[in-house]
């Protein structure tokens, strides 16, 4: 009887860890170029700037590793790296940094976040999303309030919309 059930757990063990058919080796997956998330980086700031604000504007790719980094010149030190979190933030949550806000306050069951190394939660992180896929995520940092930092992000993205749906 314990033969016959190890034999059966020894086979299922082979079944589940039979190796991957060849179309199931490699991933494809949407990038933004360079020249994309440069764009839509200048715009953000831009934006900002027409509203009196002076920021540094981060964007992620898909993996949350910064591809563009912009400050403007009075954008206070603290920017860039503000920026750069809040982006790599809504990636790697795949949710707009405004929208962790609330479920993150202290007694609330994802409290943890705020601890978590590198992780902002602070409105100004969007996440950019072509063709109903995730590509990236912007961040904002140094208007006065998440709100505007989001507004701003939200413009950069606009900005770049139709060159988005590839």
């Amino acid at each position: 009887m314990i033969a016959r059930i190890v034999s059966v757990a020894l086979a299922a063990t082979v079944l589940v860890a039979a190796p991957a058919r060849a179309q199931d080796a490699l991933v494809t997956y949407k990038s933004m170029s360079p020249e994309l998330a440069l764009d839509l980086a200048r715009a953000a700031l831009v934006d900002c700037r027409n509203r009196g604000y002076q920021v540094a504007v981060a964007v992620v790719d898909r993996f949350g590793v910064t591809q563009v980094m912009l400050r403007d010149r009075f954008a206070g030190p603290h920017t860039p790296p503000t920026a750069a979190s809040k982006a790599w933030t809504a990636m790697s949550f795949r949710t707009n940094t405004g929208d962790l806000i609330g479920v993150s306050q202290p007694g609330m069951p994802q409290a943890g976040l705020r601890n978590l190394p590198g992780a902002v939660i602070l409105g100004g992180g969007i996440m950019i999303e072509a063709g109903g896929t995730m590509v990236g995520a912007v961040g904002v940092s140094g208007a006065p309030g998440g709100e505007a930092d989001d507004a701003c992000a939200k413009a950069g993205i606009a900005a770049v919309h139709d060159r988005l749906e590839f």
